[in-house]
């Protein structure tokens, strides 16, 4: 290459370009959106389809885990037929199951709707973050395009419970479903406008068997972990647990021995990619965990309407994204290690906040809380995700959005099957029921917050009002334990950080 064009500066983005990267950010949006907005539905929905502890449980994660189990393979058909009309099917589809689920009658039917609209979730996020590096050629532009994937994941997320507390105030629970709509016509129109299409040029073959082997996996796994939390430790988690363990380790090994692998493992050897891999799990965790038991706190504990309650994480989420744009300058001149490590310890301070501090945390600790949370997510976000993309050959961005998307959304599993299966755990041993209870009204008091809640309206006086107060108790003795918990994962996660992402790159990621 002649030496004149190889000092060119790479050509800056346009207004098409940006108005493309508003379009994609679209579905991250509405996919983490998803993550948490029944969060504040919670309650209604106990109300009205009566599920069990771990129905409820299954009505939040179905979602995730089936996106998450499926992000890898929808990104290879995506390389194969073309990644923008995968993102318009899944657009498609997505929009339609939404209307069913508004509308489901039983736990069961809304479980299987969340089920189908994660297997739709999973055509809409591959191609997002992948695509960042094709059409943000200039560094510092392609840096402040990360930043704002990274938060509106983040701000998607915290957004949730927010908007389906204002739907909630007014409307049938199912609305928290329907606002997808309005949110997937724009991008239905301006995809095909603005986007254009890619595919890999020489895809590997389809594979079915790596396709099968992930899926057992993280399904194994995360039943195993929900298991325990609503049963204890017994032969059938274990078992569930074996299986889970086994068909990853064949999926990894069948990854390794081919020449090209559904998911590229090989990525994880570089250690700048996964630490910062590592620290998008944790992240996510700890934001999805810290939505659960909190918007059930603000509401069944402290009695705020769903939209009282959502404005109490309005500033929250305002300090994470206005955070996760502000670090971009300067995380060009520190390196990221000491960004993301001090970061992190925001958020541990927000969670210890709520371990530590009253018994019945009132709105305002609630909110201070709230705030360190979004302070440490937005700034460890969009430093791991620039990391993530710069630390792997150009060839490699599109494997490396799948892995990325991918923790996401195992985050937001494990965020419900284990800091919300602790504290659903605890609370159900720490329950103290009222001796005159009658045993099926027990039955339903102990199995969620929001199931005692609806037995103390029904049962009214002296012996509703001892059902609910020993209620909020054992359910606060299970905030204090699961919020110790958070604080002790992001203190790792900042170690982590600390160690694993100081390298030889960790500043030159910033600085090409």
């Amino acid at each position: 290459m002649p030496r004149a064009l190889e000092n060119q500066p790479p050509q800056r983005a346009g207004v098409k370009e940006w108005l493309a990267l508003g379009v994609l950010t679209l579905s991250v949006l509405l996919i983490a959106v998803d993550n948490t907005v029944l969060s504040f539905a919670l309650p209604q929905i106990a109300e009205a389809l009566e599920p069990t502890a771990a129905g409820q449980l299954w009505i939040i994660d179905s979602y995730p885990l089936v996106l998450a189990g499926l992000l890898v393979s929808m990104g290879s058909l995506g390389d194969r037929i073309g990644r923008r009309r995968v993102l318009l099917i899944g657009a498609t589809g997505f929009a339609l199951v939404s209307v069913f689920a508004a509308f489901s009658a039983s736990a069961g039917q809304l479980i299987a709707a969340r089920a189908a609209l994660g297997f739709f979730g999973a055509m809409l996020m591959p191609s997002t973050l992948s695509l960042l590096r094709s059409i943000f050629v200039d560094r510092e532009q392609r840096r402040l395009a990360v930043a704002i994937w990274a938060t509106s994941f983040a701000a998607g997320a915290a957004l949730g419970p927010l908007v389906g507390g204002v739907l909630l105030a007014h409307f049938h629970w199912g609305s928290v479903f329907l606002i997808a709509v309005p949110i997937l016509i724009p991008l239905l129109i301006g995809v095909p406008l603005l986007v254009r299409e890619s595919r890999d040029p020489n895809p590997g073959p389809l594979d079915l068997l790596s396709i099968l082997l992930s899926l057992v996996a993280m399904v194994g796994v995360v039943y195993a972990i929900k298991h325990f939390a609503s049963e204890g430790f017994d032969v059938v988690g274990v078992i569930s647990l074996l299986v889970g363990g086994t068909f990853g380790y064949l999926f990894v090994r069948r990854q390794l021995r081919r020449p090209i692998p559904l998911l590229d493992v090989r990525l994880f050897k570089n250690s700048l990619f996964s630490g910062a891999i590592l620290v998008n799990l944790l992240i996510t965790i700890a934001l999805v965990g810290f939505l659960f038991f909190v918007s059930q706190h603000l509401q069944t504990v402290l009695g705020f309407d769903p939209v009282t309650a959502g404005l109490t994480l309005l500033p929250g989420l305002m300090v994470l994204v206005v955070v996760g744009i502000v670090v971009v300058p300067l995380a060009s001149k520190v390196s990221p290690h000491i960004v993301v490590a001090i970061a992190l310890l925001f958020a541990a301070a927000a969670y210890l906040l709520l371990a530590i501090g009253p018994d019945h945390p009132s709105r305002e600790v609630v909110l201070i809380a709230v705030i360190l949370l979004g302070v440490g997510i937005g700034a460890a976000q969009t430093v791991s995700n620039d990391l993530i993309l710069n630390a792997v050959p150009p060839n490699k961005a599109g494997a490396a959005a799948a892995v990325s998307e991918t923790a996401y959304e195992m985050g937001a599993v494990l965020g419900t099957a284990l800091l919300g299966g602790i504290l659903t755990a605890n609370y159900r041993m720490s329950l103290v029921l009222p001796e005159e209870l009658a045993p099926e009204d027990g039955a339903a008091a102990r199995e969620t917050l929001a199931g005692a809640y609806n037995m103390s309206e029904q049962i009214g006086g002296e012996l509703g009002s001892r059902l609910m107060a020993s209620a909020v108790e054992a359910f606060e003795s299970g905030v204090t334990i699961t919020a110790t918990i958070g604080a002790l994962l992001m203190v790792i996660a900042s170690f982590m950080a600390w160690k694993k992402l100081r390298s030889r790159t960790d500043t030159g990621s910033f600085e090409r």
